[in-house]
């Protein structure tokens, strides 16, 4: 027995101090086994004590040479730490070793001290130099494979960082390296997932295979279940008219999705604002906190219409008090169309500038033309219906109507001076004042020329002069005419041209029907083509040409209709007529009565003719 307490004594003290079996525990089990019996009357419960304590200490020296198995693990204390090894004591006869490289950080530093417990895996034993090979690493590792089994078995979770991205989804390292399909990283297809490479999160264990190192991830797992307590609870807290706090969760064309704790309402694009809002995205931002009012709920489909405008006083309610007829107001231009530009007079407030009503005297055939998107415009109410959400607004009553003074400034009569602005195929428009324009229609050019084209003697830029015609104010119409500023020929045509008088001219043109001849500038006479020759013609074309000069009389005037009838053929008449009459009175007394008859039916058969 003596020699028993000797070889525990005699242990290594490191060895002693874990076993429990050390200096004092030696001493104390000498005293247990080699002091006398105090009294040989003890009784016989005093003997099975003692018994007991030996059982006891014979454990105690059995644990101390204990061969733990590899691949087991175990508790130890470091005694000792080098430039190569950590020492580990875990009550075997002899300490174990840890290379020191596992307990370096990543910046270098040791994270070890003496005293420190630390759970090792036996790795192997090395009999011949009496050492066992620990591993702090791989310790982990195995607490890592029993957290994972008990946090699959469990339904429990699991932290990790998400360390890279990788096909079809993330390398994420919770002690040891797992996957993360994308499908599982969020309730949501998310847009950039480099975003949530170096975060930490919290996951469900999906499956496992620890032969083969293989561990699935899902975070969506446990934020169905967050939303699903969260939807809950919202659902049977909100109610239709309350006034309630979320977040933009996500922005669309036609609106913005709120979270409201676990339940998504929908804040259409037309409940956002009073006033015209283009986009949602030029209001909110994903993650912005909003205060919406519930519009309607439907449990059943988990359905929630939102409203933001439903805050505040809809503007219409009092926009004929603040915007009576014939107030002038001041706005800015949000929109244009074809047919006009729509003016914001404030939130919720727009006003139509009608094409129409953008010029007194200008034909606007765009808006463009007049103003632009975010210009400041000042205009008169013309008309305002709240019911329908209208106010019709004019620009051009901002200033006097120039119609209202330009009978007084140009009357009938007057004669003005203009540069020529326009030309169409009816006439010309001639600039006046104010941006009026007169028009000298085609027929009011010349008094005589025929135009085919009023370009013919005019060119955009000309000045010209011409008289008032007349002035229709209700139909904006300015008359001018430039035939007027001289006396019309025609009205004393008949003075210079009489019937019978034998005249001279140029033709014109040549017709089936008859000449035109020029007698003067814008002056023409027409001879018929039955007053071309005594003898029948179909037609005289082929028989004069145009520019040839000729000689007619004149047969008749119609000053009204602007006609002058001229004959060739009574020309020749009359000349033959003379020829006859001169050869009669030159011709002797006949004898006979030949002679007399002779002339008696030559007579009568120009007398018919």
């Amino acid at each position: 027995m003596e020699n028993l307490v000797n070889d525990i004594k005699n242990q290594n003290p490191k060895q002693q101090s874990l076993s429990g079996a050390g200096e004092a525990d030696g001493d104390k089990l000498q005293d247990v086994l080699l002091k006398p019996d105090a009294s040989d009357e003890k009784s016989s419960e005093e003997a099975k004590g003692r018994d007991d304590s030996m059982e006891k200490l014979m454990d105690m020296y059995d644990e101390s040479f204990k061969r733990f198995q590899e691949g087991e693990v175990v508790t130890g204390r470091i005694i000792s730490i080098d430039k190569d090894y950590v020492l580990v004591d875990i009550g075997y006869k002899s300490e174990g070793q840890i290379k020191i490289h596992e307990f370096r950080d990543e910046s270098g530093n040791i994270n070890a001290k003496f005293g420190d417990i630390v759970e090792v895996m036996v790795e192997w034993w090395d009999d011949e130099e009496e050492r066992v090979i620990l591993s702090k690493e791989k310790a982990e590792k195995v607490k890592v494979w029993d957290d994972i089994k008990k946090a699959h078995d469990s339904d429990g979770t699991v932290e990790g960082i998400i360390l890279s991205r990788v096909k079809g989804g993330f390398s994420v390292d919770i002690g040891v390296q797992a996957f993360l399909p994308g499908s599982q990283a969020d309730l949501r297809p998310i847009r950039n997932l480099d975003e949530l490479v170096g975060k930490t999160f919290v996951f469900k264990i999906l499956k496992y295979n620890r032969k083969r190192s293989n561990v699935v991830l899902s975070r969506r797992a446990i934020l169905e279940q967050d939303r699903d307590f969260k939807r809950t609870a919202t659902l049977s807290s909100i109610t239709e008219n309350k006034v309630v706090d979320g977040f933009v969760k996500n922005i669309t064309e036609y609106g913005v999705f709120v979270d409201l704790g676990g339940v998504d309402g929908l804040l259409h694009i037309t409940d956002i604002s009073w006033g015209r809002v283009k986009h949602p995205a030029e209001m909110f931002a994903v993650g912005d906190k909003i205060k919406v009012k519930i519009l309607s709920i439907d449990k059943e489909k988990e359905r929630v219409s939102l409203g933001m405008k439903q805050l505040t006083e809809d503007p219409w309610i009092r926009a004929s008090e603040k915007y009576p007829i014939g107030s002038r107001v001041a706005g800015k231009v949000v929109s244009l169309t074809d047919y006009g530009a729509f003016v914001e007079l404030e939130e919720g407030i727009e006003g139509l500038i009608h094409v129409s009503e953008m010029s007194w005297t200008r034909k606007i055939r765009h808006p463009s033309k007049v103003v632009s998107v975010g210009e400041t415009v000042e205009s008169v109410v013309l008309d305002i219906k709240p019911e329908n959400r209208r106010i019709s607004l004019g620009v051009k009553q901002v200033i006097p109507n120039p119609w209202d003074l330009i009978s007084e400034n140009y009357p009938v009569g007057t004669t003005i001076e203009g540069k020529v602005k326009n030309i169409t195929d009816f006439g010309i428009f001639v600039g006046i004042d104010e941006g009026i324009d007169g028009l000298v229609h085609i027929s009011d050019i010349s008094w005589t020329k025929r135009i085919k084209h009023p370009s013919e003697l005019y060119k955009k830029g000309d000045m010209i002069q011409a008289i008032v015609l007349a002035i229709e104010k209700e139909n904006e119409r300015f008359s001018l005419g430039i035939k007027q500023l001289h006396k019309d020929p025609w009205e004393t045509v008949s003075e210079r041209y009489v019937v019978g008088k034998e005249i001279t001219g140029t033709i014109t043109n040549v017709t089936d029907f008859g000449i035109f001849v020029e007698l003067e500038e814008g002056i023409e006479g027409l001879i018929h083509v039955s007053e071309i020759s005594k003898e029948k013609i179909k037609t005289p074309v082929g028989k004069y040409n145009v520019g040839e000069v000729i000689t007619a009389k004149v047969m008749n005037i119609n000053s009204v209709e602007r006609r002058i009838g001229l004959s060739i053929k009574r020309l020749q008449m009359d000349d033959e007529q003379s020829i006859l009459t001169e050869y009669i009175n030159n011709m002797k007394p006949a004898t006979s009565t030949f002679g007399e008859i002779l002339r008696e039916n030559l007579q009568e058969k120009l007398n018919g003719e």
